[in-house]
């Protein structure tokens, strides 16, 4: 039997009438978010909301859509459904003109590097942004002309990795990611470094 054929999808997400857009994102919640993830999430106003994949029990998804219009895609531990596509092309807009491009897969980087397939895929789709889950780590790197960005996870805990989502905050002039404790709603750094904030432009 050969392997599956790979689910693509796209999407398009206009930003608000003030050019912003706050983009929640989950990952690897393998049925079993964080408690207070779902009060948190909300405390966050965002817009949308992202799933990197490993979703587990379908009904987290029921949950996160209670929360704001929900895109997910699957992870490796999750069923095959035509809803929930292997690939996610996601265009920001604002009018006609797409302001981000952004590629939600599952396994997207080795390491703290982006795989050599996740990026000939985020470049042959014209992405300046690849969100991914998987490892668990949270992540925020750039690969040339590309961005990487991993939440971590919002579910059970991984060795001492931490229980986290993430936020991608578009405005007019730039591209925020930042990351926040599933418990307690705070911003997450590791070792203090501060949150990326960079320009971030669609093809």
């Amino acid at each position: 039997m050969g392997r599956p054929k790979v689910l693509e999808k796209s999407a398009r997400v206009a930003v608000n009438a003030d050019g912003r857009l706050r983009l929640a994102v989950v990952a690897d919640t393998h049925s079993a978010p964080h408690p207070s993830a779902a009060r948190n999430l909300r405390l966050r106003s965002p817009d949308a909301i992202l799933h990197a994949g490993d979703i587990g029990d379908l009904s987290v998804l029921d949950t996160l859509s209670a929360i704001a219009p929900l895109y997910a895609v699957r992870g490796n531990i999750d069923v095959r459904a035509p809803d929930l596509p292997d690939l996610l092309n996601l265009d920001i807009v604002s009018g006609n003109a797409t302001v981000l491009r952004i590629l939600l897969m599952h396994i997207g980087v080795e390491g703290p590097r982006l795989r050599a397939d996740a990026g000939r895929l985020a470049r042959s789709h014209e992405a300046s942004l690849v969100v991914c889950g998987h490892s668990h780590v949270p992540l925020v790197a750039r690969d040339g002309d590309i961005w990487v960005f991993n939440p971590g996870s919002v579910g059970p805990r991984r060795f001492r990795l931490p229980i986290l989502f993430g936020t991608i905050d578009v405005t007019p002039t730039a591209v925020r990611l930042e990351h926040f404790d599933a418990e307690t709603g705070e911003v997450w750094t590791p070792a203090s470094v501060p949150p990326a904030r960079s320009r971030l432009q669609g093809r």
